[in-house]
């Protein structure tokens, strides 16, 4: 139980930005922290050993002048004398065989130069009748006739400080690294969850559920905030597209029916005319005019739908093999009259979430556009393939295809290229099939085809599920 909530969780709060900062603000508190304490402690041990080796300093003077005025009989009595008080001072007077004369020490310790700086060296004692190793510092210098004298001081509870102090400072590091971490764990956990709810709301409005919002928890503080302020904003924009719909159902109705039975009263006076009448090519070309602004209302209104997201609630699992061969079958006459190769690569059964018709309306309109400017004797290639990531819906042709720095344009609304302008259209073709691709949570990418244009929709991966039947509906070419 405990591991199935973890490993879900666990990626997730990696990622989080609360989680990164809390992870950078341990590591700089810890080396901080460590750095300071290091610090403090050099510095007051540092200041230990100058105070120490002043005194040894000021006993080797005094030493000196005893050793000056009594000689080395006298030196050894001051010596003896020092040596029968328990301390921390420690003396050994020595021939230069370093023999033992007097002192507290019972051996020259090896370590020690006879003539150098201060040194620190372990030597052994008796304590209450036992044998024990200690920690001293200390300084050796050799007398006038060659005797050598060693004065130190024991520095054994500073050296079991400094082991104490060496060991307990990887540790403390290493705790205040884990209850860092755990601190920031749970704090990322709680962020995370919040920021969770926020994208799986975004995520079911990006569907089309525009009644969701996002969960207030009532803590008053900024999550909540930034939650009602969403909330706000989802309120207005809802109202905004149910206005854009509004609209789009009143133009869809007080315009369409009006230029349909222009058309019809258009092609009624055609019939009622002679053919060798005057007028005829006049009403002709006012038909093909409706007929074009017609098309031309019906992509906007299309176009509007998608971005809106109005078709979402008819989305449903579909077999994307079974549309490409039903385009391909479509223009395949067109293709034939132009002289042009129209191959649908087979795949087997490929399958994704989608609205069929406007599916089949993009992949028409990325056929049309690729017969329309392919020349005769070129080739379109219409292929659909699984990818690691989700599906690929592929038109490929052999025409002059489009400048780099102007594929992105091409996606606007009547945005026609210089070399197409005598050509028939009203430059909505690829715009429709952005909207669509946004509409699906797919990707529009033009790319060169090496000579001509590589029109390519990825979809994303979506769960299986069971596929719903739905009537083939032949798609419209834009």
């Amino acid at each position: 139980m405990r591991g199935s909530v973890f490993r879900p969780w666990a990626p997730g709060l990696l990622r989080t930005q609360a989680f990164r900062i809390v992870l950078i603000y341990v590591f700089v508190f810890a080396i901080s922290a460590t750095v300071l304490v290091g610090f403090t402690y050099w510095n007051t041990e540092r200041s230990l050993d100058a105070q120490t080796d002043q005194i040894i300093e000021a006993e080797i003077t005094g030493l000196a002048e005893q050793y000056q005025r009594l000689g080395v009989r006298g030196l050894a009595d001051v010596v003896v004398n020092r040596s029968m008080h328990e301390g921390q001072s420690l003396y050994l007077l020595a021939d230069n065989q370093g023999r033992p004369l007097a002192g507290n020490l019972d051996e020259w310790p090896q370590r020690v130069a006879h003539d150098g700086d201060f040194i620190e060296f372990d030597y052994e004692r008796h304590v209450q009748g036992q044998l024990v190793s200690r920690r001293a510092r200390g300084r050796a210098f050799t007398l006038v006739g060659g005797l050598e004298l060693l004065v130190a001081r024991d520095v054994s509870e500073r050296h079991l400080t400094r082991r104490l102090f060496t060991t307990t400072l990887p540790w403390s590091v290493g705790l205040m690294l884990l209850f860092g971490l755990v601190g920031g764990a749970l704090l990322s956990r709680n962020m995370l969850a919040r920021l969770d709810a926020i994208n799986r709301t975004s995520a079911e409005i990006v569907a089309g559920d525009f009644s969701r919002r996002v969960p207030v928890t009532g803590a008053h503080d900024e999550f909540d905030e930034l939650a009602e302020n969403l909330n706000h904003m989802l309120e207005r924009i809802e109202r905004l597209m149910k206005g854009m719909r509004n609209v789009v159902d009143s133009v869809a109705h007080d315009l369409r029916t009006p230029l349909n039975r222009l058309r019809n009263r258009l092609e009624e006076a055609q019939r009622r005319l002679a053919p060798q009448d005057t007028y005829t090519g006049d009403l002709e070309a006012a038909i093909a005019e409706t007929d074009r602004l017609i098309a031309t209302f019906n992509d906007l209104l299309l176009i509007a739908e998608a971005d809106a997201g109005a078709a979402r609630g008819s989305m449903a699992h579909i077999e994307l093999t079974a549309i490409v061969e039903d385009v391909a079958e479509l223009y395949a006459p067109l293709a034939e009259e132009k002289n042009i190769s129209l191959t649908a690569v087979p795949a087997g059964v490929v399958t994704t979430e989608g609205n069929r018709s406007l599916i089949s309306q993009a992949l028409a309109n990325l056929v049309d556009n690729a017969i329309k400017y392919t020349p005769a004797g070129g080739h379109v290639a219409v292929v659909v393939a699984e990818t690691p990531s989700g599906v690929d819906l592929v038109v490929a042709d052999s025409g002059p295809g489009i400048p780099e720095e102007e594929r992105e344009r091409v996606l606007e609304r009547f945005v026609r290229l210089e070399s197409s302008r005598n050509s028939p259209g009203t430059g909505l073709g690829l715009s429709l099939v952005a909207a669509v691709a946004r509409m699906h949570g797919a990707r529009l990418t033009l790319a060169d085809n090496g000579p001509g244009l590589k029109a390519t929709i990825s979809f994303p991966r979506t769960p299986q599920r069971k596929i719903r039947s739905d009537a083939r509906e032949p798609p419209a070419p834009a």
